[in-house]
């Protein structure tokens, strides 16, 4: 009994370490701008068998930790209609394929380079060539990518590197001593399984799923929903296991097959919490498995390895994406972003070494190349922000303004500038309008609007639009302080033309009065007092007490503004109704 108990305390030391590890190593590297990748990795290496010694078998972590992947691939998958993944085809089987063969056929180069032979040189190349879905789809959800046009083709490629496993594997096992001997029925056999799998797979989403979790939600039991969901994911990506394909695929087509669900939301709520756990445990699991030991012996050729690899990829990738007409910032942020190894080169180098391609060494250094490369991408990813090129607004066809005059001046075309436009255009105004969102303009112009791209906090650009002889300038910007900005420079150089501005809230308005506009309105007021009014009407009030009561509520918003113009946003308290002595009367 005394040697179960002292187990069990073993066991809940190491449950404590891990999460103690992450909880202190995340936080610390977010705040000093590493993000939380490096900090999981490093957090590994600490608690480790090369740090504090508390975990001996990092290998076995890891494998329970890649749970975390496919349930990451799971929630995109949820985001992915069946339309809209069909939509990516030219991305998955184009871009994709293209940015694969050539960083196999780069990559292979390199090994051969470094003295390997050319079996091997391929097999630790590939290797290289399949990026970590799990660091790649972190950052880019960090980053705020993950569902922009240019993060969506990494996606795209990332799943051509989940799908090519499987003739990779094939490939090793062919290269392998003895490996032609296998028959083509055999090999025929095996692709029948692998498209049997999907094949399945997909029955079972379209006709299985959506009645099982209606019949579990009439049961209105939530831990068996989780249970389902649970099961969903690990079923599906057992399935394709099974099948010879990568888990992480069959938990993708499980979410795509989920994505137009009523309970898809139910489902990626239920998920999301084991999905961020497990994936933090795998990155703690990479770090653990960083090999001090063999970076001692072989360090000369591991760093070699790496620079070389990541160099040559990024370099590749660099050029497949400018080929494919992406824009130099992008083309840098992919190459930036898909530089490094991923985890299932550790699946691919197993087999080679379990085939006979490569021995117990030099599967140990690959293997180290490929986790020091995904160590090293988070780093990459700093540099490439605070050093690359930013991305530049194309202007291309967009006119710029040169001699306009006009009444009125609306600087900013967004959804609040269109709406202000209308009375003045309405009434037979000239208006002359600069915004700086190119998106913006070439969607006004598909209404019927002359958009000029302009700056407005650049007098230059100011006097090209006419606000020197307009009637009104009008503020529409969304951001506060270009708004500010472009008050003080027009109440400066062109003092005799009024200007009316959009504020944000009340300690935008005070600023912008201080500033010297003739007329400034916060950007919700108006609607959000529209919603006051109807919602008196709606709970029973009479229309002469409405309409007194607003009028009261306006002037006292007038007022508390003007005494905050002088006192500060606190000036004026008393003029505000708090909902807190109704509460205490009632009670």
């Amino acid at each position: 009994m005394a040697v179960e108990a002292s187990g069990a305390a073993s066991e809940l030391v190491q449950v404590v370490a891990l999460l103690a590890a992450g909880v202190i190593a995340v936080p610390l590297f977010k705040r000093l701008g590493l993000g939380s990748v490096l900090g999981y990795l490093v957090a590994g290496l600490a608690i480790g068998p090369f740090g504090l010694g508390l975990f001996t078998d990092a290998h076995a972590i890891l494998h329970v930790a890649e749970l975390g992947v496919v349930m990451f691939l799971f929630i995109i998958g949820l985001e992915m209609e069946p339309s809209r993944l069909w939509g990516m085809r030219r991305e998955i089987f184009g871009l994709g394929l293209a940015q694969v063969g050539a960083c196999i056929g780069a990559l292979t180069l390199v090994g051969g380079a470094m003295g390997l032979s050319p079996a091997v040189a391929f097999v630790a190349g590939t290797g290289f060539v399949l990026t970590s879905t799990a660091i790649v789809m972190q950052l880019l959800e960090e980053r705020g990518s993950l569902s922009t046009p240019k993060g969506q083709r990494i996606v795209a490629i990332l799943l051509l590197e989940d799908l090519a496993i499987v003739p990779l594997l094939a490939f090793v096992a062919l290269l392998a001593p003895g490996g032609g001997e296998t028959s083509g029925s055999e090999r025929a056999i095996a692709i029948a399984i692998a498209l049997g799998s999907v094949a399945a797979l997909i029955a079972a989403g379209r006709w299985l799923l959506n009645p099982l979790f209606r019949l579990l939600a009439a049961s209105k039991a939530r831990e068996v929903m989780t249970a389902a969901a649970l099961l969903v994911v690990l079923g599906s990506a057992l399935a394709m296991q099974l099948g010879g394909l990568s888990m992480a695929m069959g938990a993708f087509l499980a979410g795509v097959l989920l994505s137009e669900s009523s309970f898809r939301h139910q489902l990626e709520a239920d998920i999301e919490p084991f999905r961020g756990i497990l994936l933090g445990l795998f990155f703690l699991g990479v770090g653990m498995s960083l090999d001090l030991t063999v970076i001692g012996a072989n360090w000369v050729l591991i760093l070699a390895g790496v620079a070389a690899y990541m160099v040559v990829k990024s370099l590749v990738i660099y050029g497949v994406a400018r080929i494919l007409r992406a824009s130099h910032p992008e083309a840098m942020e992919r190459a930036a972003l898909m530089a490094q190894g991923g985890e299932f080169a550790f699946v691919l180098y197993a087999a080679a070494a379990s085939a006979g391609l490569i021995d117990g060494r030099t599967n140990a250094i690959l293997t180290t190349t490929i986790i020091l490369s995904m160590a090293v991408t988070p780093l990459m990813v700093i540099a490439f922000d605070r050093l690359g090129p930013k991305p530049s607004v194309s202007t291309e066809g967009l006119d710029v303004p040169e001699n306009l005059a006009g009444s009125a001046l609306i600087i900013g075309f967004g959804r609040f500038g269109q709406i202000a436009s209308q009375p003045l255009i309405s009434r037979g105004c000239s208006v002359s309008i600069i915004d700086t969102n190119a998106a913006n303009i070439r969607l006004a112009e598909g209404f019927g609007f002359k958009v000029y791209y302009g700056d407005g906090t650049r007098l230059d650009i100011l006097h090209a639009a006419g606000a020197s002889t307009a009637r009104a300038i009008l503020i529409c910007v969304d951001e506060p302080e270009t708004a500010k900005r472009i008050a003080e420079i027009a109440r400066a150089e062109f003092p005799l033309v009024p200007v009316l501005a959009r504020a944000r809230d009340r300690e935008h308005a005070v600023e912008l009065i201080q500033a010297g506009v003739a007329y400034q309105i916060r950007e919700t007021v108006e609607s959000a007092l529209a919603f006051g009014e109807q919602a008196l009407l709606t709970v029973g009030d009479e229309p002469e007490a409405v309409s007194d009561v607003m009028a009261e509520v306006r002037r006292r918003d007038a007022e508390r503004l003007a005494l905050q113009t002088v006192g500060g946003i606190y000036a004026g308290r008393e003029l505000i109704r708090g909902n807190t002595a109704a509460v205490l009367e009632a009670g």
